[in-house]
This record gives C-alpha cells, sequence and structure tokens, in this order.
C-alpha cells in the first residue's frame, strides 16, 4: 500500500515536471526560469513527513524573495508551534519561526537552486549552503530539500 501511494506521488511529481518545463502557464513563456524565481512568494502549502512515511501539513504562513541579482530571503511562521521540537537532520527555525537570508545560484539541468545563507535567525545555517530541488508549475513554485533524510515540501505561489 505504501509503495502504491509512493509511486503515485511520484508519478504525479513526474507528470508536474513535465508540465511545468514546456509550458509556463501563466507567465511569459519566453522568460528564463531565473526570471521566474524573480519577486515574492507567499507561503500556499508546507508539507513534512514522519519516520512512517505519513504527510503532515504545518499550518505555517511566509514569504519568499528572490532578487534578480541572486539574493533571497525566507520568512516561516507557525501559526500554532509545537511545545517541544523534534530533533531533525538540519534546525532550520526557532521557536517556530524561520527567517534568513543570503544569495542563491540556479542549476537549470538538474532543476536545483543553492541557498547560500548569509545570514539567520538559527546561527548554525549561516555559511551553509542549502541544496534545493525546484519545480516551476504555473504561478507556483515547488521546492524540496535535495537531503536524504530531510522529506518536507514547501510550496510557494508568486504575487
Amino acid at each position: 500500500m505504501k509503495t502504491l501511494f509512493l509511486l503515485s506521488v511520484l508519478s504525479s511529481f513526474l507528470g508536474m515536471t513535465s508540465t511545468s518545463l514546456s509550458g509556463n502557464q501563466g507567465r511569459g513563456t519566453n522568460d528564463s526560469i531565473q526570471d521566474r524565481f524573480v519577486g515574492a512568494w507567499r507561503l500556499a502549502s508546507l508539507e513534512t513527513q514522519d519516520a512512517d512515511g505519513k504527510t503532515h501539513p504545518a499550518d505555517s504562513t511566509g514569504l519568499l524573495v528572490f532578487t534578480r541579482d541572486g539574493h533571497m530571503s525566507v520568512q516561516v511562521m507557525e501559526r500554532n508551534p509545537p511545545a517541544h521540537t523534534t530533533a531533525a537532520s538540519e534546525q532550520y527555525s526557532q521557536g517556530g519561526y524561520e527567517a534568513s537570508f543570503g544569495s542563491y545560484q540556479i542549476n537549470e539541468s538538474t532543476h536545483t537552486f543553492t541557498y547560500h545563507v548569509e545570514g539567520a535567525l538559527v546561527r548554525s545555517l549561516i555559511g551553509k549552503g542549502l541544496p534545493r530541488a525546484f519545480e516551476l508549475y504555473g504561478n507556483q513554485l515547488i521546492v524540496k530539500s535535495t537531503h536524504p533524510d530531510e522529506h518536507w515540501k514547501a510550496i510557494w505561489e508568486h504575487y
């Protein structure tokens, strides 16, 4: 059952991938990937996955900004943060709030970008390069970690 679910999620994701790269639904068809990143994005959904593979939506709000000259910042706030945080491979937030800024580089051929953290609420992130997988679909930017031990997905919608 779990394998069937994962296969259906994967096939849905692959279907979105081929659509997203061939048709820039809602945005200019001549825009480069870099051009499509630029601007402000609001958090539409954030999901995490537990050790059993069960997906949990996070009640969060957020803002992601990419500039044309290669800078970015992100803020995400859990509306009702848990009293205790669970141990994760990487700590991104403190007290239910994530805030950081830095630069980014896009690799169009691998559909990834690397976020180079220059400043962050969680100081251990400063100086790190955080690789992220992305898909653009219409006015949405779907972002996932490329680390195999991190199981989250953020969907951002362009303002």
